[in-house]
């Protein structure tokens, strides 16, 4: 007979299984992980008191020449060194020049072999063989008293050489001249281009990345010179921008900014819905008409009309430009807030544009306006492209055409849904929380997926969501290792690009909130962390101090497994035993020593465990006794051993051991059902496994007999093996024993 020495004792304070285990340190604090604290960063994850960044001014004069498909522009650019640091050059952003004849971007690409058979379109795409130049051809750069600058251009990035330093404080005025060829999206790809229309010859453009842009300079990086490869976005400086756009008289302009001559380019009418628009809070307004659209495809005017805009303190500027447009918008009501939601789209658009896309940009706005801040431009626009999602300030430009017959699918609709609310959501990350796009792809994309995940929750029904719920991300977690980089890795590295920067760390987010949190912890310090970061630039380091600091939640360990490692979840029953309280006729204390212990009397242990598979084999029955007085000693009087008995009396005790196979720490979330059907939820906190990081038992009191137990019954942890979740266990037809069925 196996006796048990303080087994109550045993049983309500060792949470932990303490084994000979590795210690891996999961639960210790990210210290020196993250960069050290100072006066521009603090430790709260706040900007510091003597935080700075840097400010360009641009002015810009550009035509497009819809005959050459070209853009030729002239800027002056006003650069603001609020850094403490003495700048000897500035470098600039040459994007378009990942499309030049020397771009490293193709030649850097691992490819395979040529298969039997493939599309010859794609077999052009994957080779990068287009008879095109695409990058920046530089007519000059100058001073602002018209005298040469030196320069060098390496690839995608232009080293300006200043006559003199320019000192903390001061600013340096300069010009550069400059054209390019306008790429075919729909044959090369890329984020702007032209979509030729050959059934009534006419062009839609969508322009970025268009002119040289300055590259950011900041306390963490210094100059962000990373070459354009592809993947890894844009880190920018935030600015004032009046821009002159050059375009046939018959083209509808949309741009980043405000319209400063709407008078001059619009028709009467067309201005006149444009006013109505602004005010128009509950009904769309067609600003230009499908008909008046399709006249202006046919009649092709010998004319130009300049656009001129104005937008104070953005990271960028983009425009889209077409006879085709058709025009809507309505305003949005956001506390003291009236910002426009605008469409432009072609006929080939309708119906379904007209129908849900400014519909998405005020969802959008509203919903994101409540979980970060309020929308501070003054207007959103999503433009109609073919094969594109991508975002600029107040600008985006999206997919979604339906059948020539106008008509479409719900996949179709919900996925032009979603890429609007996800591009126009850009505006928030990152076009006003800044952060550094071609290190941490994440910041951006992971953070505004989220948010967009909240979005087609709250303002649709039944959405299809295809990332934030945690068993989207299961597949992808539990596959090949090899196959999978951690989340915090340079975006040019990451291996899945989807999956890592977009859906995992909108998964954790989205686990973060609604599982280990809780919404009104979470969404406070994740509002903190926009309001402290609004026009500015954080880092991840910002990022997961801030979310401390507002919620008095220590998430080091779900930093360091979510982001730091390819970790995944899989939590295991590995173990259950069965308890009840036995009363005995009279309390026994044995108070004889031998070898200077209590002996307590136990009746002899009867198991029901996982490896016994049920409950069938009943349970151990526990003998309370009398407490000794030696464990409490002046205390003694304060004990009611009676009443503790008969507080236990007929209780049934569950001891669980879990393990963790995948290595990621969770909450451990268990359901029981009783015998009578009923069902009840405890939920343990990840740091249960602070001690031991692989197994941990724990004991559950019920007054009920329990039948059934089930770990994360509402697949809220991702974890990425359910068939251990169970107990007893159920038998899980593998994929051979599927298919003998069906045959």
């Amino acid at each position: 007979m196996k006796k048990f020495k303080l087994l109550l004792l045993t049983l309500f304070i060792s949470a932990f299984a303490f084994g000979q285990q590795k210690h891996q340190g999961k639960f210790e604090q990210l210290g020196t992980t993250l960069p050290t604290a100072n006066s521009y960063r603090t430790a709260s994850g706040a900007p510091g008191h003597e935080y700075w960044q840097q400010k360009a001014d641009y002015d810009i004069a550009v035509e497009l020449d819809d005959a050459k498909q070209t853009i030729t522009g002239i800027e002056t650019i006003t650069y603001h060194n609020n850094s403490p640091d003495e700048l000897r050059y500035l470098w600039v952003q040459l994007d378009q020049n990942v499309r030049a004849k020397d771009s490293n971007t193709p030649i850097s690409r691992a490819s395979n072999a040529v298969p039997d058979s493939i599309p010859a379109k794609f077999l052009q795409q994957g080779m990068a063989d287009f008879d095109y130049d695409g990058g920046f051809k530089i007519a000059f750069v100058k001073d602002a008293n018209g005298n040469k600058l030196s320069y060098v251009i390496n690839k995608t990035m232009m080293r300006v050489d200043l006559p003199k330093p320019i000192q903390s404080k001061e600013s340096f005025k300069f010009s550069i001249q400059w054209s390019f060829n306008i790429n075919d999206r729909m044959l090369m790809g890329g984020r702007g281009g032209y979509e030729y229309f050959p059934k009534d010859d006419n062009y839609l453009y969508t322009i970025a990345q268009w002119f040289p842009r300055m590259a950011a300079y900041y306390d963490v990086e210094g100059w962000q010179n990373k070459q354009f490869l592809g993947n890894g976005e844009f880190t920018l400086t935030f600015g004032d921008y009046d821009v002159r756009i050059t375009v046939p008289s018959d083209h509808i302009v949309a741009s980043t900014g405000e319209l400063q001559n709407a008078q001059e380019v619009l028709t009467t009418q067309q201005y006149s819905r444009f006013q109505k628009a602004k005010t128009s809070f509950d009904k769309l307004v067609i600003i230009a008409t499908q008909k008046e659209a399709e006249e202006r495809e046919t009649k092709k005017a010998s004319t130009k009309s300049t656009w001129v805009f104005h937008a104070d303190n953005v990271r960028d500027f983009a425009f889209a430009s077409s006879r085709k447009f058709i025009w809507d918008g309505m305003a949005v009501k956001i506390n003291d807030k009236t910002p426009l939601a605008m469409s432009y789209y072609p006929k080939e658009g309708n119906p379904l544009w007209e129908k849900e896309s400014t519909k998405a940009v005020v969802n959008t706005l509203i919903t994101y306006s409540k979980y970060t801040i309020d929308y501070p431009y003054s207007k959103a626009i999503s433009v109609h492209a073919a094969s594109i999602g991508m975002e600029y300030p107040m600008i985006c430009f999206n997919f979604g055409r339906p059948d020539e017959d106008g008509t479409y699918t719900d996949r179709l609709k919900y996925g032009m849904i979603g890429v609007i609310i996800h591009e126009v959501g850009h505006n928030f990350f990152p076009m006003i929380i800044n952060s550094d796009e071609r290190q941490w792809t994440w910041m951006d994309e992971g953070l505004n997926t989220f948010v967009q995940y909240r979005t087609e929750v709250e303002t649709y029904d039944k959405f299809p969501s295809r990332r934030g719920p945690a068993d989207k991300i299961v597949p992808y977690m539990k596959g090949d290792q090899s196959f999978i980089s951690p989340i915090m890795t340079n975006s040019e590295q990451i291996k899945q690009f989807g999956n890592n920067a977009y859906g995992k760390p909108a998964t954790a987010l989205n686990i973060l909130r609604e599982t280990i949190m809780g919404p009104e912890l979470f969404d406070y310090a994740f509002k903190e962390y926009a309001r402290r970061w609004a026009f500015k630039s954080p880092t991840p380091a910002d990022l997961f101090r801030t979310m401390e600091d507002a919620s008095a939640v220590d998430l080091d360990w779900f930093w360091k497994g979510w982001f730091y490692t390819t970790d995944y979840v899989d939590i295991a029953i590995d173990d259950v035993k069965w308890f009840k309280t036995k009363q005995p006729e009279q309390p026994v204390i044995e108070k004889k020593r031998k070898r200077g212990k209590i002996k307590h009397p136990v009746t002899e242990e009867i198991k029901a465990d996982a490896k016994n598979n049920d409950f069938s084999k009943g349970y151990k029955e526990i003998t309370l006794t009398d407490t000794d007085p030696r464990f409490y000693g002046e205390y003694q009087n304060r004990i009611d051993d009676s009443g503790i008995r008969k507080r236990y009396a007929d209780k049934n005790f569950y001891e669980m051991t879990f393990k963790n196979n995948g290595g990621l720490l969770m909450p451990i979330i268990v359901e029981f059902t009783y015998k009578d059907g009923t069902k009840e939820r405890n939920f343990i906190p990840a740091e249960i496994w602070r001690k031991n990081e692989t197994e941990v038992k724990k004991v559950f009191m019920k007054d009920k007999e329990v039948v059934h137990i089930q770990l994360d019954p509402s697949l809220e942890t991702a974890d990425t093996n359910v068939a251990d979740n169970v107990f007893p266990k159920v038998k899980v037809d593998s994929k051979f024993d599927k298919f003998k069925k069906k045959n």
